[in-house]
């Protein structure tokens, strides 16, 4: 495995049975991708696709029916590999009848942390993840979207190399997203490898640099999210009024139009020499810029595309 590949996955498929039918459901069929070191991954899918059976899969939760993967070069399931990944699950089951400082305590003593650093990891990230003042509050009194940020905290206590996050950004309002998008950005840019399913596309094409997309338990769409999405080709769109149907014709041949009606026009163009040519022409010929914009690929139009249609 290369040294910047820490996560390979390679034809990994997982059927189930159910009960009583023993009818076969091939919940994943066949998913190969990579995670490389320092990065930000972003595993997408509609409901059902498979997300959370391959993560299950991944940290040894449930065995694969086939195919194969590796974490940091061992064998998954690996008990020398898990102890340095952080690992959130969808719904975090944190026990009731303990505090967020007992939890991520207990979490912290489970994966090697001891003392007097045990004591100040649990403190310093229950305050990271913004619920240092019921730090003592029994959990059960707790909301969702705080016991999402205690498993959160329970997941980092360690300082693992690699987080593996299940809808992180479950149960939380605009500003706990924001705050765990943020924590996200933070651990990358403190040299960990950050991989993470959600359903949330905007947070996803705000931060990942690579995704893999899931339908039906197959990949239908992995890579890099600026190849993707097209991001080194620029596009803009330019709407004009007071336009001619001469000029509207003699337009029509510089860029593709977008909307058109009577005495407007809509044009979307590629690059910066053509957006200038455009203006230059419709301003000669006295029409008004109403507006200029820039336009590109949305990760919510190739979801669409790839994962729904």
């Amino acid at each position: 495995m290369p040294d910047d590949v820490i996560l390979r996955v390679d034809g990994l498929a997982k059927t189930f049975r159910k009960p009583f039918t023993g009818k076969k459901v091939e919940a994943v069929r066949g998913v190969s991708f990579d995670v490389r070191r320092g990065e930000i991954f972003g595993f997408l899918g509609p409901n059902g696709a498979g997300k959370t059976t391959t993560i299950k899969m991944l940290t040894g939760l449930i065995q694969s029916t086939a195919g194969s993967a590796s974490l940091f070069g061992l064998p998954v399931p690996s008990a020398e590999s898990m102890g340095r990944v952080g690992f959130l699950p969808e719904n975090p089951y944190v026990y009731p009848y303990l505090t967020p400082r007992e939890f991520v305590s207990l979490c912290g003593s489970l994966n090697g942390v001891t003392g007097a650093k045990l004591k100040k990891r649990t403190e310093a990230v229950i305050e990271r993840v913004g619920v240092a003042y019921a730090i003592d509050r029994p959990v059960r009194a707790l909301s969702k979207g705080m016991l999402q940020r205690v498993g959160l905290a329970a997941a980092l206590v360690h300082e693992p190399e690699l987080l593996v996050l299940d809808e992180p950004m479950s149960g939380l309002d605009p500003v706990g997203r924001k705050e765990v998008r943020d924590l996200i950005v933070e651990e990358r840019h403190a040299g960990r490898t950050v991989f993470f399913s959600s359903h949330i596309l905007a947070d996803i094409e705000m931060m990942c640099d690579r995704i893999c997309i899931l339908k039906k338990g197959e990949v239908v769409v992995s890579g890099s999210l600026r190849e993707l999405l097209h991001a080194d080709v620029r596009k803009s769109e330019i709407e004009l009024v007071n336009v001619s149907d001469a000029l509207a014709a003699e337009l029509r041949e510089m860029g593709h139009v977008a909307k058109a009606m009577t005495n407007s026009l809509a044009l979307e163009v590629e690059g910066d020499t053509a957006v200038r040519a455009v203006l230059e022409r419709a301003l000669a010929a006295g029409a008004t810029v109403e507006s200029v914009r820039p336009k590109r690929e949305s990760l919510e139009a190739l979801f669409v595309q790839k994962a729904v249609n």
